[in-house]
């Protein structure tokens, strides 16, 4: 999709899809990283490979630096460019776990709430492996606060809150289908979720939330990672260093020897 047809289509929808952003090889790579940190983490779901297990893997940073990607950013928070939070929601074959329909801007300590999130697409993701859903028109919405939501049990949904059901009407809510190297953005007040996996394919995608420079993250010790541009005086962001490849502890890809 052509930059300025991707941007009619996130401030109309709240959401746009670009085909091809990354090459099948590196696609491919993010499935041999969940088998990877699969083994590392045994004891956690594919599904809560969370910011805190990812921020300093030079894989992460791979990615995260990938200009293409970057350059869909820029067209809507600007140059001055960070991340803010990096999730794995890998959904196992027959058990991945659905994620109850929510805003992203519900969760988080940003100041302002500028902030546009990245779904990157390691395997197919369709209505029978369980893909994201969403509600086009509704980041017109305001947000909700943690407070005006229900709780839900992690150990039958990814995320911990949810939207009431009968605040939701989805009978506009659309698929998001996308095969490897494809990503979808949108904004964090859009509605979104998704349906269990109870098919036989995993379905694998990485989330990345990206910043302006501008916004405050009001975490103690957050850790991000300036990508682009500068950091602005007063904004007292952690950023942290360019994470050193170890043989061993880190996952081997092509290009880890820039990381060495």
């Amino acid at each position: 999709m052509k930059k300025n047809n991707f941007k009619d289509s996130y401030d109309n929808n709240g959401f746009s899809v670009v085909k091809g952003v990354i090459k099948p090889s590196l696609a491919n790579e993010i499935k041999n990283h969940i088998k990877w940190l699969s083994g590392k983490y045994p004891n956690t779901r594919p599904e809560a490979f969370h910011h805190n297990m990812l921020i300093h893997d030079p894989f992460i940073h791979h990615l995260i630096n990938q200009d293409i990607i970057l350059d869909y950013v820029q067209e809507i928070i600007g140059q001055n460019i960070a991340l803010f939070g990096a999730h794995y929601i890998a959904k196992k074959p027959l058990s991945g776990q659905p994620v109850g329909w929510h805003q992203d801007g519900s969760y988080w300590p940003l100041e302002p709430m500028n902030v546009v999130s990245i779904w990157l697409a390691g395997t197919y993701s369709g209505p029978e492996n369980g893909c994201m859903r969403v509600i086009p028109g509704t980041q017109k919405n305001r947000l909700l606060k943690p407070s005006q939501m229900i709780k839900l049990d992690t150990s039958e949904f990814v995320l911990d809150l949810a939207i009431r059901p009968e605040e939701i009407d989805d009978n506009s809510a659309l698929d998001i289908k996308l095969n490897p190297g494809d990503m979808s953005i949108h904004n964090p007040f859009i509605i979104h979720g998704s349906n269990p996996n109870k098919s036989t394919l995993w379905r694998i995608g990485l989330t990345l939330r990206f910043i302006p420079t501008t916004t405050y993250v009001n975490r103690t010790n957050w850790e991000c990672v300036l990508l682009r541009g500068k950091n602005v005086e007063g904004i007292k962001n952690n950023y942290i260093d360019k994470p050193i490849f170890i043989d061993g502890e880190h996952m081997p890809f092509k290009g880890c020897h820039k990381y060495k």
